[in-house]
């Protein structure tokens, strides 16, 4: 079996400064080290030089692995006339390696469809950028039992418009839509009831992938109820909201993924 590397991500939405980037990095410096997971940070776009300002200026500067870069959404086109969008290829010029894509915020305030989450997704991965691809169900969804169904559409509508073979090199983040930011995290039952099929969904198409992909829990996720979460087999870390927002909690929650 596979052995996955455990996976942070902070998603700042639209928070913070400079002086978090340096606050976080003050952190990083004592506690990370090349044992720790892959963690991910996605400032707002405003502040993706920042990041990697501060991380250039770190003692962790040598260890590439340990920290990377990722924005919170991408354009689905490459150039043009598209007023406040910014394409892959100038995420990758800023030097990032992650894009969060659809996540719940984009889709239900934003109006972004699965076909164009499919886009966006094709367009990241054309320019060697990882998605990190957010799935998953509305509280009345879950009350209705279509949990299952709306996130094998949204894997499908992936696999459709990209192939299987486009997550060979992706990450997948569950947010129940009901958690997220509300204080309630899934159980750690919860959580692990949908990884595991989405993990069976993708085994069923490819093995390879379906064993490889990294399966992020995100909402409401605090040091905590971190560790219960992150126990169970098919949950390979997190994607952190709000206390990506707080250095000492988030790097508890680093701490807390390497060690279970």
């Amino acid at each position: 079996m596979t052995q996955r590397r455990p996976m942070v991500a902070g998603n700042w939405k639209m928070n913070g400064d400079a002086k978090l980037a340096k606050a976080l990095f003050v952190e990083f410096n004592t506690t990370l080290s090349g044992h720790s997971p892959e963690v991910v940070l996605c400032p707002p776009a405003t502040y993706l030089e920042s990041v990697k300002h501060e991380f250039e200026q770190s003692a962790l500067s040598f260890k590439q692995s340990v920290i990377k870069l990722g924005a919170q959404s991408v354009s689905e086109h490459d150039v043009g006339a598209y007023t406040g969008e910014i394409s892959a290829s100038m995420l990758k010029d800023l030097g990032c390696q992650y894009v969060i894509i659809g996540h719940s915020e984009r889709r239900s305030l934003y109006g972004e469809t699965s076909h164009t989450i499919a886009e966006k997704f094709a367009a990241a991965k054309k320019q060697n950028l990882t998605p990190i691809l957010c799935i998953g169900e509305s509280s009345s969804e879950r009350e209705a039992n279509k949990t299952f169904k709306v996130i094998g559409d949204e894997l499908n509508t992936i696999i459709e418009r990209n192939g299987i073979n486009a997550f060979d090199n992706a990450v997948i983040a569950y947010e129940p839509l009901w958690a997220i930011g509300s204080g309630n995290s899934a159980t750690p039952e919860q959580a692990q009831e949908v990884h595991a099929f989405i993990r069976k969904r993708l085994l069923e198409v490819s093995p390879l992938v379906g064993e490889n992909i990294r399966i992020l829990y995100g909402g409401s996720v605090t040091p905590s109820n971190a560790a219960d979460l992150f126990a169970q087999p098919d949950v390979d870390g997190g994607l952190i909201g709000g206390v990506s927002l707080k250095p000492t909690d988030f790097l508890s929650l680093c701490t807390i993924a390497m060690s279970v």
